[in-house]
């Protein structure tokens, strides 16, 4: 029920145990076993059918949010989607002042299971700081730091370009928490003037244009599960 769009997961629960669901003309229970390809399941008289599950992969703007709405009337990566598809979630987040690569889909699991922070899915973000950063200073960044009390880790740091008033590292993170980068790039004194996000698992931005999507094929979805 929760997949076709009724209601959340305990939602339906309560719907269950108003006796409004009939499988196959019989009062549902909680637990009960169900294909939704073939069993007739109804709530309220009116048949339930399967929704096709979405997954995307969107190259997120900067100034963009992931929220449905927006107090300021900041623009949301929903501006991107077609109507139709604005029951699609993100899968984490971005920041605001981040852009780049970021899924959207209607599979509740898949989204867990990318999002929970024991599988560890490898995110790789591209990152302009001011100025021509020295070694060290690159070393200090690739053994994360302590920032208001959390530990920040990074799992490799390498260095794309370096010029006397850039540079443009490769930093890749295992969760990324909120606004991570941003603070380790703080706490060893590096200001940041651009965050793209290139590769989530096995999945890179490649040439993707800003504010624009892709579905993801069927062996994508395959190797970032696999992945984790």
């Amino acid at each position: 029920m929760a997949e076709s769009g009724v209601a959340s997961r305990r939602a339906c629960e309560q719907i269950i145990l108003d006796s409004r669901v009939r499988i196959n003309g019989q009062p549902a229970a909680l637990g009960s076993k169900v294909n939704p390809f073939q069993d007739a399941i109804t709530l309220d008289g009116r048949r339930l059918r399967p929704r096709r599950k979405l997954y995307l992969a969107l190259n997120k703007s900067r100034g963009c949010i992931c929220t449905r709405s927006d107090p300021e009337n900041r623009p949301t990566v929903y501006h991107c989607l077609p109507p139709e598809w604005k029951n699609l979630y993100t899968v984490g987040r971005l920041d605001w002042d981040s852009e780049g690569l970021i899924f959207l889909t209607n599979d509740g699991e898949f989204c867990l299971r990318l999002t929970h922070p024991r599988f560890g899915l490898k995110k790789i973000y591209r990152v302009s700081v001011e100025g021509r950063v020295k070694d060290e200073v690159i070393q200090q960044l690739a053994g994360g730091a302590r920032v208001g009390g959390e530990n920040y880790q990074v799992l490799k740091v390498s260095v794309v370009e370096r010029f006397e008033r850039q540079t443009v590292l490769e930093v890749e993170l295992a969760e990324g928490k909120n606004r991570e980068i941003r603070r380790l790039c703080e706490a060893v004194g590096l200001q940041v003037n651009r965050l793209q996000r290139i590769q989530i698992g096995s999945i890179k931005l490649g040439s993707l244009p800003l504010g624009k999507w892709r579905t993801l094929t069927g062996s994508e979805i395959k190797s970032l599960i696999a992945g984790l």
